[in-house]
């Protein structure tokens, strides 16, 4: 049942302090509640809930706030709840009237903060903190917090991928385009253990040792033997190879040939206890699918250990994940990674999770796609995409200048035999252009959870990586304030009551004589 326990948006005036004061408007988490449009989402997160029936469910304020904190502050699920319960500006963040000593939820509630709120879901509540400060049709401009005002969103599938066939508009009143639209994709990691054949097999030998002694214990009768695993003598045959610091491609087949005979018993007898009356209702949910996930590993490391290859189609790197796959990416250091693989767009510092998948795909099929939604949100063209080699192949070449859409990089076809000074300027100058988007993700990967996806199933994993997506935008808009005061303040502290400057963009106030940058010669009095 889902019965609204928010009073709607609160004003800081009016939240309830027991001790006595009251909460600043210069808060982060103050300005930070004022720019999430949530009552605009309160009725589509109700509707999934049924009326009448069960407890009254946490109000979409909290449910989303909850998960903001926790990626905004990088703490664990435990250490959330206990932050929101110490600190009345959290509380006030989700949405509560008066500040309360008793935690508001409890630790499990975040998995299903994070099932409920679906990465569609998520992406729509992104895009409505991100039009609230684009001007919609002049996607390079930006307003102030006073003149924003949240648009309605609509609907987006990230994972449908398919580009859109649809030729360029005729009509002559389309207005320019406008805008710079950044294209790159990346890979989430998991949080899994590195896999290797050898400990996969080992893990899968154990857990079915586990099921068969499930499965046995509710037939055993007087008189009759447990089936042998030999379970002993295959944990000394992995740590003989696995104890090793450098152990030879002859020694490793020849362990992971034991292993995969050890597991093949092990399923034998499953299937013979299982003939001789044994139930599969005896398994909790969790080991039936492990059972599944284990015979699946089993058929895949047999094949490439007979075929000596290491490819095989939807390989499984992990049984607790067995969705998670190793994506190919050729990095210094990191040549493949394990988790999904985002295709993301950047608009003036802005992100947005277009394509979402945890089987590798080829990220330049997307840009068509990519480019409709820009046009989407923005209601022109861009006036030029800005990717690296991998999308700049003929086909999207041609569909980007029948639209009008510059596509970042050199011309097809043999270098001209003299140099051309204004190509390799603009050429230079895309690439700093597409930093911007690689920055982005050094940021998710390094100050956020993108590097390390705690979530274990696939859909709150992407819910995780949604909400990182959302808070890196909600601290983009938070910039300006923050580089605002701190510029004026280290300005003071230089120069005493200087007249100042005012810097283009979002760069603040900084003092005359104080040897800060300047790119724009206005005075205030």
């Amino acid at each position: 049942m889902y019965r609204q326990t928010s009073p709607g948006q609160l004003s800081f005036e009016n939240f309830y302090l027991p001790f006595g004061g009251k909460l600043s408007g210069e808060n982060r988490w103050v300005k930070l509640a004022a720019m999430i449009p949530w009552e605009a989402f309160e009725s589509s997160y109700a509707a999934q809930f049924s009326e009448g029936r069960g407890a009254p469910a946490k109000s979409f304020r909290m449910a989303l706030g909850a998960l903001i904190i926790k990626e905004r502050l990088g703490v664990s699920d435990e250490e959330t709840v206990e932050q929101v319960r110490e600190n009345p500006y959290l509380q006030y963040f989700l949405g509560l009237s008066e500040y309360s000593d008793r935690a508001p939820f409890d630790a499990s509630m975040m998995t299903h903060f994070r099932q409920r709120l679906s990465l569609s879901f998520v992406n729509q509540v992104n895009e409505a903190v991100v039009e609230a400060v684009l001007v919609p049709g002049a996607a390079s401009v930006e307003v102030t917090e006073a003149e924003a005002t949240p648009p309605a969103s609509s609907e987006v599938d990230p994972s449908d991928n398919a580009a859109d066939d649809a030729g360029p508009s005729s009509a002559d009143d389309d207005p320019p385009n406008q805008g710079q639209l950044l294209l790159d994709a990346t890979v989430a990691p998991a949080d899994i253990h590195y896999p290797t054949d050898l400990h996969l097999l080992n893990q899968a030998r154990a857990s079915s040792e586990r099921i068969l002694d499930q499965l046995w214990a509710t037939m055993r009768q007087p008189g009759q033997r447990k089936p042998r695993t030999y379970r002993q003598q295959a944990r000394r045959n992995f740590l003989k190879v696995a104890k090793q610091r450098r152990p030879s491609r002859r020694q490793i087949r020849k362990a992971i040939g034991q292993q995969l005979r050890y597991l093949r018993r092990n399923l034998g007898q499953i299937r013979q206890v299982v003939a001789a009356g044994a139930q599969f209702e005896v398994l909790a949910g969790f080991w039936y699918q492990r059972l599944l996930v284990i015979q699946e590993v089993y058929r895949q490391q047999w094949l490439m250990y007979h075929q000596r290859h290491h490819r095989v189609e939807h390989r499984i790197v992990s049984l607790a994940q067995p969705h998670v796959r190793p994506i190919v990416r050729g990095k210094a250091g990191t040549p493949v990674e394990f988790g999904a693989k985002l295709a993301v767009s950047c608009v003036q510092g802005f992100c947005f999770i277009d394509h979402l998948n945890w089987e590798a795909f080829n990220e330049a099929l997307d840009l068509p796609q990519q480019v409709e939604r820009y046009k989407d949100r923005f209601g022109v063209y861009p006036e030029s995409v800005h990717a690296d080699a991998i999308y700049r192949t003929r086909a999207n070449r041609q569909w980007c200048k029948a639209r009008g859409i510059r596509l970042s990089g050199p011309p097809l076809g043999r270098p001209a035999a003299t140099a051309q000074p204004a190509l390799e300027r603009q050429a230079q100058q895309d690439a700093r252009i597409r930093n911007a988007i690689e920055g982005k993700f050094g940021q998710g990967k390094r100050r956020f959870s993108l590097n390390r996806v705690m979530a274990k199933l696939p859909h709150t994993a992407a819910t995780a990586m949604a909400i990182t997506v959302l808070v890196m935008n909600l601290e983009r808009r938070l910039r300006p304030l923050f580089l605002f005061f701190a510029s004026f303040r280290r300005c003071y502290a230089a120069k005493g009551a200087c007249r100042l400057r005012v810097l283009s963009g979002v760069h603040g106030l900084v003092g005359r004589g104080g040897g800060w940058p300047c790119w724009q010669d206005r005075w205030l009095a």
